[in-house]
């Protein structure tokens, strides 16, 4: 399938670089079916149904963007996957000033080796020392905002806040799970009146997330792989709702990826743990989830791909049209849309 179907032109001004305050009160567009209606994120307990179960990914970002050098060199690392106790797999800024076996000092005494350069440029990083990881991060490491927002101003402290939900616990994420960001307390307790319950999963979201599709066909392009984990009384759950009539509603497109890849060919979620590298374009059956909730995302991304395959590429783009006309705000602190595909 050709790239450049799932292309379209967006205005820089509707890329939102502060989220909605309150965050309940972004807009968000529903997609019912054939039709399409305009509500805020506050209206989802009238638009969901009593017996319908949200999913949402409880990762928590880490300050996971670095700045150091080596030697008279600046080296800007990015991390986006851990794979092993003191070692990153890291996307690398003037990668062309370091080599294997390189010592980056990322300043406040953190001080990493690059190791095992791969195919797409990155390194492994090494970090030396006893503390765990995570603790060197906090002392030398700053919000990994996304590329989009960080071209157009600097981190800062509110972003610490921003750029977490409230379902943050489980640390690993270098990128949010953005869909998320527009829950408060209140909003899931008016939730739970109105009968719509939650659950939590885990996937760390990797910063490959934002790589641009380079290929001309999807066929030729790889899916960056992030781990994730459904344990069994959530499958259970998960399964017990759709038995019971209900819908579960992914929030965020990491939930989505991961419930798919957890669910077997009879469409029954199982207990998962490990990597996922899902890349669903459209063609796909959908197998565990009957919605999604989420941001409006990239042209020619995999995540304009996989909403294109829930509900249609015509239909996506001409909600794109109608969200861009209507002066919605996108990307990550941007505005929602609920995506709930007709059945049959």
């Amino acid at each position: 399938m050709k790239v450049d179907l799932f292309d379209f032109a967006l205005p820089p001004e509707r890329i939102a670089l502060r989220p909605a305050v309150p965050r309940d009160s972004a807009r968000m567009l529903v997609l019912d079916g054939a039709e399409t209606r305009d509500r805020s994120v506050a209206d989802l307990p009238t638009t969901l149904r009593a017996g319908d179960l949200l999913v949402f990914n409880d990762t928590r970002v880490i300050p996971a963007q670095l700045e150091g050098r080596r030697g008279d060199s600046k080296i800007g690392a990015t991390l986006h996957k851990r794979e092993g106790p003191r070692r990153w797999r890291a996307f690398i800024r003037n990668a062309r000033r370091l080599k294997q076996d390189d010592a980056i000092d990322f300043g406040a005494g953190v001080v990493a080796m690059a190791r095992d350069r791969g195919e797409d440029g990155s390194f492994a990083l090494d970090f030396e020392g006893d503390e765990p990881v995570e603790l060197l991060l906090e002392r030398a490491g700053r919000m990994p905002l996304p590329p989009y927002i960080a071209a157009r101003r600097p981190a800062d402290a509110q972003d610490q806040d921003d750029y977490q939900t409230m379902f943050a616990a489980e640390k690993g994420a270098v990128a949010a799970p953005t869909a998320a960001l527009h829950f408060t307390p209140d909003l899931l307790a008016r939730l739970g009146a109105a009968g719509i319950d939650h659950a939590t999963l885990t996937l760390h979201v990797g910063a490959g997330t934002f790589l641009p599709v380079k290929a001309d066909d999807t066929t030729e392009h790889k899916m960056h792989a992030e781990w994730g984990r459904i344990d069994a009384a959530t499958a259970d759950r998960l399964n017990a709702v759709r038995a019971n009539g209900g819908r579960v509603i992914a929030v965020g497109t990491t939930s989505l990826r991961l419930i798919e890849s957890a669910t077997d060919d009879t469409d029954v979620i199982r207990p998962f743990e490990g990597d996922t590298s899902i890349f669903i374009t459209p063609g796909y059956r959908f197998r565990g989830i009957d919605g999604l909730m989420t941001n409006f995302h990239l042209p020619r991304s995999t995540l304009f791909m996989l909403v294109s395959a829930l509900m249609g590429t015509g239909r996506m783009q001409g909600a794109y049209d109608h969200a861009i006309r209507d002066g919605y705000r996108f990307y990550s602190y941007g505005d929602a849309s609920l995506l709930l595909p007709s059945k049959g």
